[in-house]
């Protein structure tokens, strides 16, 4: 099962890196892939069982369901209800902030778990990390100078 996976440092604090983070809906605020955001289940980005449907240009959709949120431990979990333009059978997503204790900064990780074709496996392990989740860190350590 292919795990891909990116991390990197963010200047701010995990606190602040969270709260830039948590709203599972906001997501197009702050991550360049994603143009919008709709809540299509559920009143709050905060609310587990939340569905978000994402515009990621042109006519692709992906649409997420937030299966796990845990503030003590910054992190959030979702998974896709429908893959849109992704070959996936399952896909199962989780983000999390840890401090970095020495400097006061945060570690930022992403990662998924995925069922595919082996064709497939490699590519969307690229997509994922570089393109999903390393551009996602990118931009949050631009957004907070570093």
């Amino acid at each position: 099962m292919p795990r891909p996976y990116a991390s990197g440092v963010v200047t701010a604090s995990a606190d602040d890196v969270w709260a830039r983070i948590r709203d599972f809906n906001g997501i197009a605020d702050w991550h360049p892939g994603i143009q919008s955001s709709e809540l299509t289940t559920g009143d709050s980005g905060a609310e587990v069982g939340a569905v978000r449907k994402l515009g990621l240009g042109g006519d692709a959709v992906v649409s997420e369901r937030l299966v796990a949120l845990d503030d003590d431990a910054r992190t959030y979990t979702y998974t896709f209800t429908d893959s849109g333009p992704f070959p996936v059978r399952r896909y199962v997503s989780t983000i999390r902030v840890a401090p970095v204790t020495d400097t006061g900064h945060a570690f930022v990780e992403w990662w998924a778990e995925f069922d595919a074709d082996a064709g497939d496996e490699a590519e969307l392990t690229k997509t994922y990390a570089r393109g999903v989740y390393g551009g996602g860190i990118s931009a949050l350590q631009q957004h907070f100078g570093g």
